[in-house]
């Protein structure tokens, strides 16, 4: 990397999204190249990172800056994940990726230092230290089976990357359980089951396959837009023994749809 380059660091970390969703739906450029005031203006290139816990940072790239327009009545994209509740910055900035540090994409992880409120910081005289260089197509640890929520591109990745989310494909092929789908757009429910000889882990490879999983709402919503998926949200509402035959889990998933309203109000057709 040529710092002789007049160069900023610049750390992500925003209330009204989640970053780490656009960052995975590649929709990340499009929300750092929009910015309330000309932050990049006297940059000739900035080092990209996504806040993360505590002070930790994680690199998502190396970006020339070539140019910035002002545009007060600017609109975001056709399909940004956050264009109804995000506002567009009248600063449009064309940034383009240095390819050369793709490898270190979504691995690198640094510290980012005692002035975490100061998100861009001119390069020349920080030193950031490296704290952890993830395994290729790791998406994180392994929180326990009741402690995560995961969007479809997370889920996407777990099953794509084995070795390098290895612990999350021992836990949920480990257990059979009734799952959770939330529609993120709309607020609707899909409670679905998995048993079998991988379990929740074997139920969850289908959707990461399609989308949809087989399920006919869900079929519908990915048949009017494909790129639908995006909105979905996993967890897992209840682990059961992997030995319970198929009959007993499903009963058990009738109860959670019951509870939650899932047919009348939500995406369980049946």
């Amino acid at each position: 990397m040529d710092f002789t380059r007049r160069t900023k660091f610049v750390r992500h970390k925003d209330k009204q999204c989640d970053l780490e969703r656009l960052y995975l739906n590649d929709q990340l450029d499009i929300y750092q190249a929009a910015q309330s005031e000309p932050v990049f203006a006297d940059c000739e290139q900035i080092v990209s990172f996504i806040g993360t816990e505590g002070r930790h940072a994680k690199f998502v790239g190396v970006y020339q800056v070539q140019g910035v327009a002002y545009r007060p009545d600017g609109r975001w994209p056709d399909g940004y994940l956050y264009a109804a509740q995000q506002e567009c910055w009248p600063y449009h900035y064309s940034l383009q990726k240095d390819s050369r540090f793709a490898e270190l994409e979504g691995r690198l992880v640094i510290d980012w230092g005692g002035a975490a409120l100061a998100w861009h910081q001119w390069a020349h005289d920080k030193d950031k230290e490296v704290v952890a260089i993830l395994p290729p197509g790791y998406v994180t640890e392994f929180p326990g089976y009741l402690d995560f929520v995961i969007t479809y591109a997370e889920l996407r990745k777990i099953i794509a990357n084995p070795v390098a989310n290895a612990r999350w494909h021992q836990m949920l092929a480990a257990v059979a359980g009734v799952y959770l789908i939330v529609d993120s757009e709309s607020g609707k429910q899909y409670v679905g089951s998995a048993y079998g000889k991988e379990g929740i882990l074997g139920r969850w490879k289908n959707y990461a396959a399609n989308g949809h999983g087989d399920n006919v709402q869900l079929q519908a919503l990915l048949a009017a837009d494909q790129r639908h998926a995006a909105h979905f949200q996993f967890s897992i509402l209840r682990t059961l023994p992997r030995g319970m035959t198929d009959k007993e889990v499903i009963q058990v998933e009738n109860l959670y749809k019951t509870k939650l309203g899932s047919r009348a109000f939500g995406l369980n057709a049946n």
